[in-house]
């Protein structure tokens, strides 16, 4: 994890890879839940022997369920010692580019793309980039955005 001391710190990293979190396993239970709430019961999420029957393979995590779990990350990837708020603002091109299926581990890598400090916050776009273990390319991409209040 990396831990910068002020905003001024991490606005500093504008352009740069800030790290990467540590691997998190999608269990059935955890897509269980998820479907309960959202009320999204899609077969290929909850019902593993329909999916095994129909379409020869486990289920799925949903995707929103993938970009849910940003918040989770970044917590692990970096801390701001002075931070007193922060309001997430929404998102910004998100993609679903793969699948995430039950049991598999992935993680989060983030990248500061663009940051503007003003006295005392720090309006953030951040390009997150979720890998799924054993797969090249990304399973999910998305810009957040976030204002950070000190």
């Amino acid at each position: 994890m990396k831990i910068y001391a002020t905003l001024a710190d991490l606005a500093a990293d504008q352009g740069k890879e800030i790290g990467v979190s540590d691997w998190l396993q999608v269990t059935q239970e955890r897509i269980n839940q998820f479907a309960d709430a959202t009320d999204d019961h899609q077969w290929i999420h909850v019902d593993p022997e329909r999916t095994k029957a129909e379409l020869g393979m486990e289920t799925i995590a949903h995707g929103y369920l993938t970009l849910s779990l940003i918040p989770h990350f970044t917590t692990q990837i970096f801390e701001v010692k002075s931070l007193k708020r922060l309001i997430n603002l929404g998102a910004n091109k998100i993609r679903f580019s793969g699948v995430v299926p039950v049991n598999s581990r992935i993680r989060a890598r983030v990248t500061l793309s663009k940051a503007v400090l003003s006295q005392s916050s720090l309006r953030t776009v951040s390009e997150f980039k979720v890998e799924r273990e054993g797969t090249a390319k990304p399973v999910a991409t998305a810009e957040i955005i976030t204002i950070f209040y000190e």
